[in-house]
């Protein structure tokens, strides 16, 4: 070889170098350009640094009951430590068996999927380790597009997470965000659906099926495609014998187990509309403490007690489905109803009927006018707390909430705040008034003429006589002699009822319209001594890690005498035991000590039942949406209404273990005899009564009627 030639291989060397140098110069600035290019929409530092992935709120009861859960991603987050080594091992095993070897990503297994890609002309060839998935997983930015742009930010943001985090905590982080198919994300919330247990409690076998539900949630759901499931599942348990997760002995007991998984969906949530009430309230709150109650694993104490509501449950179903059956049986019998209720002209007279039977669906249309509805709200009365709610018979039918949101007139029920009034001005118990009719011009010229239930008449009556036997009569008189419709309205106003009530007569009997919620509280005044609080829902607001966001305590105010309070519930203990509620005793045997009052609309279109014992007040509502459909004939509170609440009073008394307790009587009432016809002081002669009486309206006259005869007044034996 000359030195010519020596020379010429020497300086294409130097070329060759050259060119390599500029071709990883250039091929160096080009990765750049693409890194930066592609990192400009990836998470940010920040973002990497502060998992927080999307988790479920929980609604508890106040006895610890899940009522509901409030998500976009069905997702309970769990540490290490309470998931089993066997999902870590099972994952591991499936999805990515060197994931404690690369930092991110997998060279060898991106080569290999890449030669596949190119041979088969196809991108079916996956090659994503597990940080990859997770980082497709929590950031949206990502996507899951098969795309080479898709690819790189993958690529990208798994090699910031492994140096941002040890793989126990991306083992962690995945397990707990992987989507698991039937609404939930992560060990916690599949181990609930597809077990009923929680994460810790999970066998090897339950491990490696959620891990294999991962790849395809729809393809292995071991709800609907069992089969698949189960080859699956012990595919993975296959995977992890190879990898010395299991041993042999272990492998085979678990391939052989049976699938034994939840096969209906979750029940129905307790409660639904006292649910949707408190998330009504928490998306009033949400702005305010500055959390999302769909995001943000937030747990939400409420006031509810399971154990009442299951009672409130059972009566209201019970009852209700025999006024229907009534209504149903006066619809069918009368032509004339059914058509004046029809809007729809389409339907027909047969095709209601049919629908009232039952054997085709009641139209939309229909169902306000044709359906029988109801409402129970329970609260406890010394610290407002909702201890039940049942807004409608059918929550997935109808979501309007009668406890909450409905105005009816309340009838007699709304008498002891008439009477109240009127003992507040200092009128005793003992008042007597007319039980005989009377004619009132109201301001608007026409002429009202109230009547008796039973439209019968009597001599004077005392107020607690008239109470006891709910004599509108009675009631009217108060208002129109002892004191006036505007004292009226002032009274349930500062007893906390919001609604428009104008100042006439015939609020005595229930006139105006009224909030179930309201007036059930509005009672437990007088079961309080007096003091109202506000009746609520949620006691407190936790953040996911236990912190105390908001702590909800009532507003309270003095609202009655204690000694109003106390005479008003006497003279609704007579109500229960000898008045217009004595079937709850006698035909419904609840035996303790209780006060409370029947009521009942014009035309019979509302029932109602409001009473209390010192342990809880309940209020009930039974009517038909349309306002203008009545009950029936003789369907009062009495018939309607009282059923479920004795009902419910009942078993919820036995079932929380609260004992017979009297009210307390306060220093300012005394109890004294008095003559039981004149109800002045007595004579020797008079028959006698016992009666309470505030001291500052204790009678100072003696009866006139039983005194003793003087000598004088007296000849041969008769009396002059």
């Amino acid at each position: 070889m000359g030195k010519a030639e020596k020379e010429v291989e020497v300086l294409s060397w130097i070329k060759a170098f050259k060119r390599v140098f500029y071709i990883y110069c250039i091929g160096g600035v080009l990765v750049l350009a693409l890194v930066a290019f592609y990192s400009k929409d990836l998470p940010s530092i920040e973002q990497l640094q502060n998992f927080n992935p999307e988790l479920v709120t929980r609604i508890y009861s106040s006895d610890g009951v899940i009522l509901q859960e409030l998500y976009t991603q069905r997702r309970i987050y769990v540490p290490l430590d309470k998931i089993p080594h066997a999902m870590i091992d099972a994952v591991v095993a499936v999805e990515d068996s060197r994931f404690y070897k690369h930092w991110g990503i997998s060279l060898r297994d991106n080569y290999r999927a890449l030669t596949v890609d190119v041979l088969t002309l196809s991108k079916a060839q996956g090659a994503s380790t597990l940080t990859q998935q997770l980082a497709r997983i929590l950031y949206e930015s990502i996507g899951f597009d098969k795309t080479f742009s898709r690819k790189i930010k993958e690529l990208l943001t798994a090699l910031q997470i492994e140096r941002m985090y040890g793989k126990d905590e991306i083992a962690e982080m995945y397990i707990n965000s992987s989507w698991m198919g039937h609404g939930v994300y992560g060990i916690q919330a599949a181990a609930r659906r597809y077990f009923n247990k929680t994460s810790e409690q999970l066998t090897p076998d339950e491990c490696a099926l959620l891990a294999g539900v991962i790849k395809n949630s729809v393809r292995f759901s071991p709800l609907r495609r069992p089969v698949s499931a189960f080859e699956r599942r012990n595919l993975v348990l296959r995977k992890m014998e190879e990898k010395g997760f299991l041993t042999e002995e272990e492998y085979a007991l678990y391939k052989n187990a049976p699938l034994q998984v939840l096969k209906p969906e979750p029940p129905a949530s307790i409660a639904p509309y006292f649910v949707e009430y408190v998330r009504q309230l928490l998306t009033k709150e949400d702005d305010k403490y500055g959390f999302d109650i769909y995001r943000d694993g937030l747990s939400i104490y409420t006031t509810l007690d399971s154990r009442v509501q299951s009672c409130a449950d059972s009566a209201f179903i019970q009852h209700l489905s025999q006024q229907q059956q009534l209504l149903n049986q006066r619809l069918l019998n009368s032509k004339t109803e059914i058509q004046s209720l029809i809007k729809d002209t389409t339907l027909s007279i047969q095709n209601v009927k049919a629908m009232i039977r039952g054997e085709v669906p009641m139209a939309q249309s229909l169902k306000a006018s044709f359906v029988v509805q109801g409402a129970l709200v329970a609260i406890d009365p010394s610290t407002g707390k909702i201890l039940a709610m049942v807004g409608g018979r059918d929550f997935s039918e109808s979501e309007f909430n009668r406890a909450t949101q409905a105005k009816r007139q309340p009838g007699s029920v709304f008498k002891p705040i008439v009477f109240a009034a009127a003992i507040d001005n200092g009128f005793p118990v003992t008042t007597m008034l007319l039980n005989q009719p009377l004619v009132i011009n109201l301001p608007d010229g026409t002429r009202w003429a109230p009547e008796n239930y039973d439209l019968t008449t009597s001599g004077n009556t005392t107020l607690r006589d008239g109470l006891t036997h709910s004599l509108n009569l009675v009631a009217a008189r108060v208002v129109h002699e002892l004191i006036s419709p505007s004292s009226v309205v002032q009274m349930a106003k500062h007893m906390h009822i919001t609604t428009k009530m104008p100042a006439v007569e015939s609020i005595a009997l229930g006139s105006a319209e009224v909030i179930p919620l309201e007036i059930t509280s509005a009672f437990g005044i007088f079961d309080n001594h007096g003091v109202w609080v506000e009746p609520y829902a949620i006691k407190r607001i936790e953040d996911k890690y236990g912190n105390v966001i908001v702590d909800y305590s009532p507003r309270r105010e003095l609202a009655l005498s204690e000694e109003t309070a106390y005479l008003v519930t006497s003279m609704m203990e007579s109500v229960i035991n000898r008045g217009t509620g004595v079937t709850a005793r006698s035909v419904y045997g609840f035996r303790l000590p209780a006060a409370g009052k029947t009521g009942t609309s014009n035309d019979y279109s509302d029932a109602w039942f409001i009473g209390f014992t010192p342990n809880i007040v309940a209020g009930v509502w039974v009517g038909v949406d349309n306002p203008a459909v009545s009950l029936g004939n003789r369907q009062a509170g009495a018939v309607a209404a009282l059923p479920i609440w004795a009902t419910f009073m009942r078993d919820t008394h036995y079932a929380m273990r609260w004992h017979a307790q009297g009210f307390t009587r306060p220093d300012g009432i005394v109890e004294i005899e008095i003559c039981k016809e004149t109800k002045l002081l007595p004579s020797k002669y008079c028959p006698l009564e016992t009666e309470v009486f505030a001291k500052s309206t204790l009678p100072t006259e003696q009866c006139p009627i039983h005194k003793e005869i003087p000598d004088t007044e007296k000849k041969e034996g008769v009396t002059f």
